[in-house]
């Protein structure tokens, strides 16, 4: 259990140093390939109705999450059996791969440096490089927020959810939450052809990502408390605006995150060429500005350190009693 702890320590360090190194092999990228095959071949051998779809929808859903649970803890069992050390250097890998820290902050900034430097369509695309919503349409104070969006929301499913499943299974859980959160990223969409094969995948992205979204929502709260935010707004639209979007989950940390800058975010966005009507997140008492991504990527950091701290404290609080 305690080196479970350990490695996810590690890999909390290696991610805020190293990253999402382009030159070495991503688990994700497999399990993204891997669902990108059985969505292909599931097609041809289930019917084509609604029924049919989701039925292949679910088995797709289950070999992925049983390949990508069953082929880390067999790994790790294995690298077990000759060393200890050998164990918690694989699973410190794999902690360090399934957390998206600075990644999210680079991928974020770049948008904040095209606007700055290169211009309105240069942060059209590299804000297209991190959201599924179509950018050619966007202002810049719609890229701006487009960007605190993402960071908001994914410093809880990208963060966050990886840690607590981490602290609760170790590399192979964490690895399992991963591939849940990629189902939904490549499949949980309204629109055809994933309508009926992403039902069960982005349903069950909902329900794993239930408590890690409201953990992470009073993560931030707690974040901005120590960079001297809005915490007395953060927790009203909290309160007020936490379902104001499709997902149950999303708008738990948007929400947090508009209150504590003072921002409104969300809104009505485009989604394929087709327009989604959203309600309002947060209240409009200043205009969004750049520097609100650099502030936004701060706030993030510091729940990430302070959730990786509470779950290092449980952990250990339950290794003594146990």
């Amino acid at each position: 259990m305690i080196y479970s702890l350990l490695a996810l320590i590690i890999g909390f360090i290696m991610d805020l140093f190293l990253g999402d190194p382009r030159n070495i092999p991503h688990p994700v990228v497999i399990i993204g390939k891997l669902i990108s095959f059985l969505d292909r071949n599931l097609r041809k051998i289930f019917p084509k109705t609604v029924l049919g779809e989701n039925l292949a929808g679910a088995l797709l859903w289950i070999i992925v999450c049983a390949l990508s649970f069953g082929v880390p803890f067999g790994i790790l069992w294995a690298a077990g059996k000759v060393a200890w050390w050998l164990r918690l250097v694989i699973e410190s890998i794999m902690c360090w791969q399934i957390l998206a820290t600075k990644s999210l902050r680079t991928e974020s900034m770049k948008v904040a440096d095209a606007l700055k430097y290169e211009g309105l369509d240069a942060g059209r695309y590299a804000v297209s490089m991190i959201v599924g919503r179509d950018t050619a349409r966007l202002d810049e104070t719609g890229v701006i927020k487009a960007t605190v969006e993402t960071i908001a929301e994914n410093s809880s499913d990208g963060i966050i959810a990886p840690m607590m499943f981490a602290i609760i299974g170790g590399g192979p859980l964490g690895m399992l939450y991963k591939a849940v959160n990629t189902m939904d990223s490549m499949l949980g969409y309204v629109e055809e052809p994933y309508k009926n094969i992403g039902l069960v995948p982005a349903k069950m992205d909902d329900v794993f990502n239930f408590i890690p979204a409201r953990l992470s929502a009073f993560l931030m709260l707690g974040a901005g408390l120590f960079l001297k935010l809005d915490v007395k707004n953060g927790w009203y639209i909290f309160k007020r605006d936490r379902y104001n979007h499709a997902s149950p989950n999303s708008a738990q940390t948007e929400s947090c995150c508009a209150g504590l800058l003072d921002v409104q975010l969300a809104g009505d966005a485009w989604y394929h060429g087709v327009l989604h009507k959203k309600k309002y997140i947060g209240d409009d008492l200043r205009p969004i500005v750049m520097d609100d991504i650099p502030l936004t990527c701060d706030l993030m950091y510091a729940m990430a350190v302070l959730g990786l701290f509470i779950f290092g404290i449980i952990k250990l609080a339950v290794w003594v009693t146990i």
